[in-house]
């Protein structure tokens, strides 16, 4: 038996400015091992760069995915007979989703530096999740692969 292709697959990346901040918080361990002599601010220039691009790239390596009959959004997997109906929502609309509208017992996958998102109903009656709320920088891509898939499953 032959795996389909992955419908659906992003990764929510890091803004590059992450990068440049990685690279900041370098210099900033360098100029406090500074005193302590040359060896030990190189040393502080590649492990502070090397520690903060670790940790930026960690946090922007999730990823959401629609595999086979299952949308996984990080460390969620979801199957797609209950997910209900899929919304696109705008800037304005998706801050509003993660502030006064948010639900706590939602699923949120949700990353500040992307703007746009789409909630997702649940609609299993024994899961406690009222919706899934997932930010992506392409949610009209999202929802038509949920949709392509719940009609071949």
């Amino acid at each position: 038996m032959q795996l389909s292709a992955t419908p659906y697959e992003e990764r929510l990346t890091a803004p590059r400015s992450w990068w440049l901040i990685s690279f900041l918080v370098g210099l900033s361990f360098a100029l406090i091992l500074l005193p302590l002599g040359t060896l030990p601010m190189l040393g502080g220039l590649a492990g502070g760069t090397a520690v903060a691009a670790v940790a930026a790239s960690s946090y922007g390596a999730v990823r959401i995915r629609i595999v086979g009959d299952s949308l996984v959004a990080g460390e969620a997997k979801v199957p797609l007979a209950a997910l209900g109906e899929a919304e696109i929502l705008d800037p304005e609309e998706a801050r509003a989703w993660r502030t006064h509208k948010a639900d706590t017992r939602a699923f949120m996958l949700l990353r500040a530096y992307v703007p746009r998102a789409v909630r997702i109903e649940v609609t299993d009656p024994e899961d406690p999740t009222p919706y899934l709320y997932l930010s992506t920088r392409e949610p009209e891509r999202l929802v038509e692969a949920l949709r392509t898939a719940k009609a071949a499953a």
